[in-house]
């Protein structure tokens, strides 16, 4: 299933969420740039290496940070960013640009810490906004319930457009990165940090409450004051 929007529509424009964009695509671009050797390079030094990360902490622990910023490819860049455009407008519409800011950051860096603990050994760098987006979806999912995701599905050698609702595409999306999860402990992870994606979204689920704006005012009308004697 191919998201296209969602039914929910930003009441501003997301300022933070297209800087994010951006970021990620520029660093992409330079990627580009490199030879191959010295994009493994770039990768082993910006990217989270988990043993690198166990054996000196000091000297990587920038690469928490940086890493959610690199991609692998074409693929794996316009598909995070897709899925970050039409989730993430939303959410920082409701959280306020500096306040989803920090929850994004706060998401991809979290999801990099689980996927870390749990492979401590691996010596693949664990790149991508993936971890930080899934953090995004984690606070959709709680912040609009009711809102539907214009779905492209595939039917045999046919394509049918279909609404549906957020909470049930999200919460697939969730079950189906659990299952490869779990797969990859038998090594069948297929070099997706899927526990990155179940983590970001755990904390997003987590930590949303604490980002979001509380409601505005209800403003109640009076009747008008009686004239006075």
């Amino acid at each position: 299933m191919i998201p296209l929007r969602d039914t929910i529509r930003s009441p501003r424009f997301p300022a933070m969420t297209w800087l994010i964009l951006l970021l990620n695509l520029a660093v992409f671009l330079y990627e580009i740039t490199l030879s191959n050797q010295s994009l493994i390079q770039f990768t082993q030094d910006f990217g989270l290496v988990p043993n690198l990360l166990q054996i000196d902490p000091l000297r990587f622990t920038f690469s928490i940070f940086s890493s959610m910023f690199i991609h692998a490819g074409w693929f794996h860049l316009v598909s995070n960013l897709w899925i970050l455009h039409i989730f993430a407008d939303n959410v920082e519409g409701r959280m306020g640009p500096i306040s989803f800011l920090f929850f994004y950051l706060a998401s991809g860096i979290a999801a990099a810490l689980l996927q870390d603990f749990l492979f401590p050994d691996s010596s693949i760098p664990v790149i991508g906004a993936s971890g930080a987006i899934a953090g995004v979806l984690g606070a959709y999912i709680l912040m609009f319930p009711s809102a539907r995701v214009v779905t492209l599905v595939p039917l045999l050698i046919f394509f049918t457009v279909i609404q549906v609702p957020a909470f049930i595409y999200l919460g697939f999306w969730f079950l189906s990165q659990l299952f490869s999860g779990l797969a990859s402990f038998e090594g069948a992870g297929g070099g997706v940090a899927w526990w990155a994606h179940i983590g970001g979204f755990l904390v997003g689920l987590l930590i949303t409450p604490y980002f979001r704006n509380p409601p505005e005012p209800e403003i109640i009308e009076l009747p008008p004051a009686p004239n006075a004697f």
